[in-house]
């Protein structure tokens, strides 16, 4: 999803400007989204006076949202949770994507299904609400039935508001990657789906 983008922390300052920007054309905006994909992994005073910045800057906001991996959860304390979210940051999104610990190594996922539990566990407690996804068809033929089980596994050990699901399409240069990992990959169809 992140070809061409490499990873940066922009200068605080410069994010106020456009916040300052996008609140003169957007006064009565209630909800903000926290861009790109890892805005969770920067340092927790810096998302807190960005957080603060937004409530200062949009008096009707309710809510902010921002992509969490269970890494970026992990790596966050208890407090650290808790300060965000009373400044406001009260939804993740957070991609599950297989409760199977196998097929999680094959894509490369970087965490086991008991560190993706432990991690949605942390931002509920937290009182940090959950927007969860799952890919349909991600273990192909082979692993479906794994796939399901421990899936679900994932979903009745923890509290998620809102689950969705995305179903497998690949690019014909990520297929490749992606088939090396697994011996005799058969994608599923529609109606397998």
């Amino acid at each position: 999803m992140y070809k061409t983008k490499k990873y940066q922390v922009r200068e605080i300052g410069d994010l106020f400007k456009d916040i300052d920007t996008l609140a003169s054309v957007y006064p009565d905006a209630n909800k903000v989204f926290l861009g790109d994909g890892d805005a969770l992994s920067l340092p927790t005073p810096y998302l807190i006076d960005v957080l603060q910045y937004l409530k200062r800057s949009f008096p009707k906001l309710s809510r902010v949202s921002v992509y969490a991996t269970a890494q970026n959860v992990l790596e966050k304390s208890d407090e650290e949770l808790r300060l965000l979210q009373e400044n406001s940051l009260n939804l993740i999104y957070f991609g599950i994507e297989t409760g199977n610990d196998d097929l999680l190594k094959k894509i490369n996922k970087g965490v086991s299904a008991d560190q993706i539990i432990g991690s949605l566990n942390k931002a509920s407690a937290a009182k940090i609400k959950i927007s969860a996804t799952v890919i349909l068809g991600i273990g192909g033929e082979e692993y479906t039935r794994e796939h399901i089980k421990d899936t679900a596994a994932i979903i009745n050990s923890t509290t998620i508001n809102y689950l969705s699901t995305l179903q497998l399409g690949l690019e014909k240069d990520i297929k490749e990657r992606f088939f090396k990992y697994f011996e005799n990959f058969k994608m599923l169809n529609d109606y397998q789906i």
